[in-house]
Parts: C-alpha cells; structure tokens; sequence
C-alpha cells in the first residue's frame, strides 16, 4: 500500500488544490473512511496556523487540539463531516461543514456548542446483554439500552465527554436536511416528500430550499437542526 497521496486523485470532499503540486500528505487509518481528510491538511491548508508537518506536530505534542472532545496525536488523524474541532489556547472552536460542491469547510462556532457533535444513524444492532448498538456515518458507534425510537437515517446528537444521546432528529417529510453528497451538496432545505422505489432501487427526496426545490437519493441528506446550519462566533 502506498504511504503516498496525489493531489489529482484525492476526495472531491478534500479543501486542497490539485495543480499546485504532486503529492499531499495521506490520511491515516480511522473515521469517515476514503473521505476523512488528514488533520495536517486542515491546519496547514486550511486555517494556515501551521506552515509544515513539524510545525504540527509540535502543536499536537502540545495536546491544545481536541477533535471530538478528544486530544489529537496525529498529524494524519482523519477529519470529516461534522466533526467539531477545538483549539483551547486560542479559544477557538469550529464544526466541519459540507459546503457547495460537497467540499469539507469549517464553521465557527462558540464552546457550548463545541461540546457536541451530529452524528447520522447508519445502522442499529442487538449485541449480547439486550442493547442496542448504533453506528453511526464515520464508523463511530453508541450502546444504547432502548433503541425502539431510533432507525437509520436519523441524526442523533452525542455529548462529547459523556456520549450520551442529548437530542434525536427523525428522518422523516418535514426534516430539515443538508445535501453532502451529489450536484446539490451544501444545499440546505426541508424534505417535502420522500419518494420510495420499488426493489433494489435507491429511494429519493423532494428537498424545498429557499431557491427552489430539487431530487437527491436519499443516501445524500442528512438531518439537522437549525443550530448546525452556521452558528455566530
């Protein structure tokens, strides 16, 4: 496996440019799989708080950058959608948001808000002991002892230090959704209708925006609030 990432084939999710040179840095093992953009990228290309890896990494080894509510490590540590990133001495905190074109921007936000992140339910199962365990968009998973008011597609929101569930917005006709993937990527508007496709087909929505209206597959939105659509510094 190469240990080597070109600037051509990276993610259309990555906030890189792909003419200003061959190669960037490869995102390491972890959350929101092929999609996850390194750290280093963030701060370096990003919010430029940094000029090169070691510069990074000296401030990683600081532990003053917390993703999740958790301290970072590594320069390569997967960054994605929603995501909530920290940066304590500056007093700084930001939500990755999927921006027009389905890239990943940042969003700054205050501390309270800093203090919980959205996650999209990808799947619930039963493990041993009778709970229930719920995975969510970027592989991070939840035991939960009741999971009757739960299905996929809903976004549930998780408190970072005590991972209990804080809040529960259903996937359903009159959810306000964001589009992350597809030619409406960025959109932001609510689900009017829901339209499902017999067999094997991928259901689709009807999403009205301020704009309009458009048709995405379902697999494409994902459920918010109002407070995760752009909070004020």
């Amino acid at each position: 496996m190469t240990r080597h990432q070109k600037r051509l084939s990276v993610p259309k999710s990555w906030p890189v440019e792909r003419k200003t040179g061959t190669f960037t840095v490869k995102a390491g093992a972890g959350p929101h799989g092929e999609s996850g953009v390194p750290l280093l990228i963030v701060l370096r290309d990003v919010l430029g708080y940094v000029d090169s890896k070691k510069e990074a990494q000296y401030a990683l080894n600081h532990q003053s950058i917390l993703v999740n509510g958790d301290v970072a490590s590594d320069v390569r540590r997967p960054i994605g959608m929603f995501d909530i990133l920290a940066f304590v001495q500056r007093e700084e905190y930001y939500r990755v948001f999927p921006d027009e074109g389905g890239r990943l921007a940042l969003t700054p936000i205050d501390a309270d808000s800093a203090s919980s992140r959205l996650g999209k339910i990808v799947n619930k199962t039963q493990v041993s002991g009778g709970d229930f365990q719920l995975t969510l968009h970027d592989g991070a998973t939840l035991i939960v002892e009741d999971a009757s008011e739960y299905s996929g597609k809903d976004s549930i929101v998780v408190d970072s230090e005590t991972k209990d569930v804080v809040a529960h917005f259903p996937y359903e006709e009159g959810a306000l959704v964001t589009a992350v993937n597809g030619q409406h990527a960025g959109e932001i508007g609510e689900i009017t209708e829901i339209i499902v496709t017999p067999g094997s087909g991928n259901n689709s929505v009807v999403v009205e925006t301020e704009d309009g209206e458009f048709e995405t597959v379902e697999q494409y939105v994902v459920v918010i609030d109002e407070n995760f659509t752009g909070d004020d510094e």
